[in-house]
């Protein structure tokens, strides 16, 4: 069943119907780098899976790659449970960190 849950269209119908969970922290993180509630849904609405933490308590969790409203490239961190998407942050990916094509970690 927790497969299910981080389908991006699952995750695209709970924001849709406005079952999003935004946590003091995820709301502090985006207001520090200047990303917009409007940024993440667009996000979310544009992108796809890059990474799933299928063990991730309380919720199984996933990183979604997309783009804000000015079509910059974002990361979206969310968790997800059967009512709800649980935000935990987003964040524009550093260039030092992720492949070219922002997918894909850079070895250490």
């Amino acid at each position: 069943m927790q497969n299910d849950l981080l389908n991006i269209e699952k995750i695209r119908e709970l924001v849709k119907n406005r079952k999003i969970d935004w946590t003091k922290h995820c709301l502090n993180r985006l207001n520090q780098r200047n990303i917009t509630i409007k940024d993440v849904k667009n996000a979310i609405n544009s992108g796809f899976v890059i990474e799933c933490y299928r063990n991730d308590y309380p919720y199984p969790s996933c990183l979604i790659l997309g783009y804000s409203i000015k079509n910059k490239i974002l990361h979206v961190v969310c968790g997800v449970s059967h009512e709800y998407v649980h935000m935990i942050t987003a964040y524009y990916p550093n260039q030092n960190k992720w492949e070219d094509d922002m997918k894909i970690r850079r070895k250490q």
